[in-house]
């Protein structure tokens, strides 16, 4: 009965999505919501996924000579107008700060919604010879943006963040900077997160206000929406043109920087919910997983059991982050629990198992119970939990390949679009008209254009003209 009860406060993921995705942050405790609308108090369930991703993607970031720094919260209106593409394009989401007290700021302060302009300040003080560049810095902070539409991890008010921002010599070594973060992303997200992505470029509607050009990594969800998960920026010289970032080169000759932005957001717990969470609740990849594995005692009050399982707790925490739940709740309602709060793998240790030297190892993500020898529990947990990623990552590929499809004309495109929700690979002539008339008709963006291209038909989706190239679009979060 207690497990019945604790599932059922889940709405099933096909009777609604959203209430499903809501009813998971909410009931697996990752996160509250705070009396500011919008902004969201992470929870230590929650909280610690983030200190897993940060601590492998800050690991990643070193090993390119990237240093991380933490700027002011607060950006003068002077300093974020010097770009006029970049503060048009946040304008509608940006915070003000009008008073310091009881008394009116002489000059309005915005909070940060991302960090360019104070970076580009800074640059434009400690940059002064080619011997400064490059520049490698990364800053873990939050950010605010004013949305109307708020939702846990997806899009909130105030969200945590890393920005890099980087300042190199010439256009070359930004470009490739550039592309060396987008794939460090790609890669994060495969064997960390188990999701795999489509790489690609934005197209020019779709970058970033001020950026010379923009890189995304695309995931789709399980309800076939697409989530942006990752963006690398070329700003190539605009910035430094803005803010007047030089340089004396070899020959002694002024030159201006080009630089690059990158960054990644909480909304990839938003990404790992919704591409492996099932109708019992999260489904967590062992390497971002709080807790890995939970020793469940049964009929823990038998003699010699909760010995044996703090001695199981203490051999385990050697290859894994492990918990032993020894509360007085029935072992149901404790599977249930863990189940609800994605912990990759549950051991099971009775009195007839410690009679027989062994125990029941069960997986969170396809329900699978395996007996094990207790004599080499730890080697058999690490199996597990190395299969358990690799499977995971392989499930979520197959779902997007099997809800990826191609079009070749309007018609072709809006039906799938409405019947098969998924990514559809469809040609354009790379004119924002076809690009804007898509989305009106359909609600579908152009989620970016693949670095691995296909030729799908020669003329475009939209318009029926010659096609430049193939695109990914898709309605997206």
């Amino acid at each position: 009965m207690a497990k019945d009860k604790l599932v059922t406060a889940i709405t099933s993921m096909e009777e609604d999505f959203a209430q499903w995705y809501t009813d998971v942050v909410k009931k697996a405790e990752l996160i509250d919501y705070s009396s500011v609308r919008g902004c969201m108090i992470l929870r230590p369930n929650g909280y610690a996924i983030w200190e897993n991703i940060q601590k492998e993607l800050d690991g990643r970031f070193k090993q390119t000579g990237v240093e991380n720094v933490y700027m002011p919260l607060f950006i003068p209106e002077s300093l974020l107008q010097k770009e006029k593409d970049h503060v048009e394009g946040f304008a509608p989401e940006v915070a003000w700060v009008t008073h310091g007290g009881s008394e009116k700021l002489q000059e309005r302060l915005c909070v940060r919604p991302t960090s360019e302009t104070l970076f580009c300040d800074l640059y434009s003080n400690i940059v002064q010879s080619y011997r400064d560049l490059p520049k490698l810095y990364n800053q873990w902070c939050s950010v605010v943006r004013w949305e109307k539409t708020t939702r846990p991890f997806l899009r909130s008010m105030e969200f945590l963040w890393q920005e890099g921002h980087t300042a190199h010599a010439t256009a070359e070594e930004a470009e490739e900077r550039t592309i060396q973060m987008l794939n460090l992303y790609a890669e994060f997200c495969e064997n960390v997160l188990a999701i795999p992505m489509i790489k690609g470029k934005k197209t020019d509607k779709e970058k970033f206000a001020g950026a010379h050009s923009t890189y995304t990594i695309e995931a789709l969800m399980h309800d076939g929406k697409a989530l942006q998960s990752g963006t690398s920026h070329n700003f190539g010289d605009g910035f430094a043109k803005a803010f007047d970032i030089q340089y004396t080169d070899k020959e002694n000759k002024l030159q201006y920087v080009h630089q690059t932005s990158w960054g990644m957001s909480t909304r990839l717990i938003g990404a790992v919910i919704m591409v492996h969470g099932d109708n019992s609740g999260l489904v967590l990849p062992p390497k971002i997983a709080p807790n890995q594995v939970v020793i469940v005692p049964i009929m823990q009050k038998k003699e010699g059991v909760l010995d044996k399982a703090n001695e199981l707790k203490q051999r385990i925490s050697k290859v894994a982050r492990v918990i032993l739940d020894d509360s007085d709740k029935s072992p149901g309602w404790k599977f249930s629990e863990h189940e609800m709060r994605g912990v990759p793998v549950r051991v099971e240790i009775g009195p007839r198992d410690i009679e027989n030297n062994q125990a029941v190892l069960s997986r969170r993500d396809n329900g699978e119970k395996i007996t094990v020898n207790l004599d080499n529990i730890e080697e058999e947990i690490t199996k597990l939990l190395n299969a358990i990623q690799v499977d995971l990552l392989e499930k979520a590929r197959k779902h997007r390949d099997s809800h990826t499809y191609t079009a070749t004309n309007m018609d072709e495109f809006e039906k799938t679009i409405n019947e098969t929700p998924g990514f559809i690979k469809a040609m354009w002539c790379g004119d924002e008209a076809c690009e804007l008339s898509i989305k009106e008709k359909t609600g579908a963006t152009s989620r970016c254009m693949p670095f691995e291209q296909e030729n799908i038909s020669d003329t475009c989706v939209c318009c029926g003209k010659k096609a430049k190239t193939m695109v990914y679009w898709g309605k997206a979060y």
